[in-house]
């Protein structure tokens, strides 16, 4: 039995996962930069470490630091959230190394699939369909890599092997700019990831993002909960994410369960984790993996009654998963928004101090948020300070129900991206449920 837990990440997911603990009678200990000692999460936890300075290389990506943290609080696990360390299998490979549970997948795991490359290999032996592409790391002969971009047919993208978060991605639309994206995708995955492999796709014109949500425990156990539709995005994120996907079949749905149940048993899988596909013309494209809990976890958790962060820490005691694939029932449909603390129209970040904050409520809203009146919204982290969820049986309520919250929620002292939320809430093809993930920038002019 788990009897106190680290939070590596701060926000609201840190708070999310505070709260999974304290239902299952868990201690938590908070860890924080300076910056953030006045964090939510950090004064509901039982304990709490400062581990640096504001930036995030010098406290939350600092490994020993996090690390620790554990040893002086004596604590049995490490949960590493989303972003920062969570997809980091040296990281994971150190916590278990220095004797703790990582609540995650397990280190090999990570690193294989947080390749995107060797995922994609994973995918194929598994028989999951791929984007024609590369099949490999692409090398600095010019002329070869024309002569692979002319076989795949242009527009192609150009992707960093170890991208993530919309980083170290460029596509080239002719042979002329091909060079140039090259360059830039190499240049940026250096400095993001510190590996400079690139790989080339076909570039797909008018895709869906679609993904579906694994569970996997420690016995054999692979279940999956269905999928979400994450095609509403500007630079490579995502805004709004929903559950189910529309527009899919029950019979898709069927064969892309029991295809991702295999790929995670291929690769023994455990934990939390996503599938990641484009969709097009009635096909499906494996794309990645994220070997980690997701932004958008909710919006399933809402569908299937499940609590996904829960499940997370049943499998890191080697508890079998609560359900099994034939109990997984999912009812109505879930819709979330990232309002993010941004300017709405040049999506700079807008940092600050909330002088007044009023979420929504009502039948079926979720908010998932570590803000309060009087926060100061720092300039060092992601500008996401909350997510809005909204449940109904259809999903045109949902829809409904997130436009009424929307218009609830107060959020002064900062700029937000809130109007632009309700205005794609309003949108004919969001309404039927015709987006793709090119849909935002067209609309927008980017």
């Amino acid at each position: 039995m788990l009897d106190k837990v680290v939070i590596a990440n701060r926000g609201e997911i840190a708070l999310r996962i505070l709260r999974a603990c304290h239902e299952l009678g868990i201690k938590t200990v908070a860890v924080h930069s300076t910056e953030d000692s006045n964090q939510k999460h950090v004064l509901l936890a039982d304990e709490s470490v400062c581990i640096g300075p504001p930036e995030s290389v010098n406290s939350y990506l600092n490994m020993p630091s996090i690390i620790s943290a554990a040893e002086v609080t004596d604590a049995m696990a490490i949960h590493p959230g989303y972003g920062f360390l969570s997809e980091n299998g040296d990281f994971a490979e150190q916590v278990e190394e220095s004797g703790y549970i990582f609540i995650g997948p397990k280190p090999e795991t990570i690193k294989s699939m947080g390749n995107k490359m060797a995922a994609i290999e994973i995918a194929k032996e598994a028989g999951i369909n791929c984007i024609p592409g590369s099949d490999g790391p692409l090398g600095k002969n010019q002329e070869e890599i024309y002569e692979t971009a002319d076989e795949i047919g242009y527009p192609v993208i150009v992707k960093a092997a170890a991208g993530g978060g919309g980083k170290g991605v460029r596509i080239a639309h002719t042979k002329a700019n091909l060079q140039h994206a090259i360059d830039l995708t190499r240049s940026e995955a250096r400095a993001a990831f510190g590996d400079d492999t690139i790989y080339m796709e076909k570039l797909l014109e008018q895709p869906r993002h679609i993904e579906f949500q694994m569970l996997a425990d420690t016995h054999g156990n692979v279940v999956c909960l269905g999928d979400r539709d994450c095609s509403m995005q500007r630079n490579w994120q995502k805004i709004i994410e929903e559950a189910p996907a529309p527009g899919i079949s029950a019979k898709q749905r069927e064969d892309m369960t029991q295809k991702c149940i295999a790929l995670c048993q291929q690769v023994g899988y455990r934990s939390a984790g996503t599938l990641e596909f484009l969709f097009e013309n009635g096909e499906f494209y494996f794309i990645e993996m994220n070997a980690r809990l997701q932004v958008e976890h909710p919006v399933t958790e809402m569908i299937t009654g499940i609590d996904i962060v829960k499940e997370q820490i049943r499998v890191a005691m080697e508890l079998p998963l609560s359900i099994q694939q034939e109990e997984i029932v999912q009812k109505g449909h879930a819709i979330e928004c990232r309002i993010n603390a941004e300017d709405p129209t040049t999506f700079i970040p807008s940092p600050g101090t909330v002088s007044l904050w009023h979420p929504p409520g009502g039948p079926g809203i979720r908010v998932d948020s570590h803000i309060y009146t009087g926060y100061k919204v720092p300039p060092f982290y992601d500008s996401m300070i909350a997510k809005i969820i909204a449940h109904a049986n259809t999903r045109e309520s949902a829809i409904n129900r997130m436009r009424i919250a929307l218009s609830e929620m107060v959020i002064e002292g900062i700029k937000t991206n809130k109007d632009l939320q309700i205005e794609i809430m309003q949108h004919d093809a969001f309404h039927r449920g015709e987006t793709d993930i090119n849909y935002l920038e067209n609309r927008l002019g980017l």
